[in-house]
C-alpha cells in the first residue's frame, strides 16, 4: 500500500504575494510531479498577529499549533525565506524556535532563499544549512536561490533558475524514494499491528 507523502513548505516572506512563497510553491510542484504528495504551504506572513507575541508554544493559538504539527508531521519538507540583513528573517526564526528539537531528525529538507541580488546566495550555506543541521534533519544537497530579476508576476521566469529549481529536484528524489518507501513500511506494519 502506497500512501501519498506529506510534503510541506514553511514560506519566511512577509507579505502576500510573496516571492518566497511563489518560489515554494514552485518547488512543490515539481515534487508532487515526481512523486504522490499531500501539498501544504505554510505561509508564515499570515500567521505573524498569532506567532510574534508568543513566547512559549503553549501560549500559540491552534492556527498556529496546526502549522507547527505539518511542519513535524511532514514527511519531507521545503523551507523558503527572503534574505533579510544577510539572513532568514527573524519571523521564519521565531517559528522554528518552537518546532521541538528531535522533530525534524532525518527528515530530508530542501533549502530556498529568494533576495534583491545574487549576493546574498551563500546565505542558504551559511544560514540556512547550520539551522537545520542542528535539528539533525537531512538538507538536500543542492540550494535554489532566486533574485526579484527572476520573478514576473511572482512566478518564476528564469530558464537558469527553472532549471536549477528542477535539477535540485532532481538531486532530492532517491532521498525522497527512500523517505516514501520508509513511510509506507512504517504505515503497513501499523496496520499489520
Amino acid at each position: 500500500m502506497t500512501h501519498p507523502l506529506r510534503l510541506v513548505a514553511v514560506s519566511g516572506g512577509l507579505q502576500r504575494p510573496s516571492k518566497s512563497a511563489a518560489l515554494a510553491k514552485h518547488l512543490l510542484d515539481l515534487i508532487a510531479g515526481e512523486v504522490p504528495c499531500e501539498q501544504r504551504l505554510v505561509e508564515l506572513g499570515q500567521l505573524a498577529p498569532q506567532l510574534a507575541g508568543a513566547v512559549w508554544r503553549s501560549h500559540l493559538p491552534d492556527s498556529v499549533e496546526q502549522e507547527l504539527d505539518a511542519v513535524e508531521q511532514a514527511d519531507i519538507l521545503v523551507v523558503t525565506t527572503p534574505v533579510f540583513r544577510g539572513s532568514y528573517t527573524g519571523l521564519f526564526k521565531h517559528f522554528f524556535d518552537f518546532i521541538h528539537q528531535d522533530a525534524l531528525i532525518d527528515k530530508p529538507v530542501l533549502l530556498a532563499a529568494t533576495g534583491g541580488s545574487e549576493r546574498h546566495a551563500l546565505m542558504i550555506d551559511h544560514q540556512l544549512r547550520p539551522l537545520f543541521s542542528f535539528f539533525q534533519a537531512r538538507t538536500l544537497p543542492l540550494g535554489v536561490y532566486a533574485t526579484d530579476k527572476d520573478f514576473a508576476d511572482y512566478r518564476l521566469q528564469d530558464e537558469a533558475l527553472i532549471e536549477r529549481a528542477r535539477l535540485a529536484v532532481e538531486r532530492a528524489l532517491p532521498l525522497v524514494e527512500l523517505t516514501r518507501l520508509l513511510s509506507t513500511a512504517a504505515a503497513e506494519d501499523a496496520v499489520a499491528a
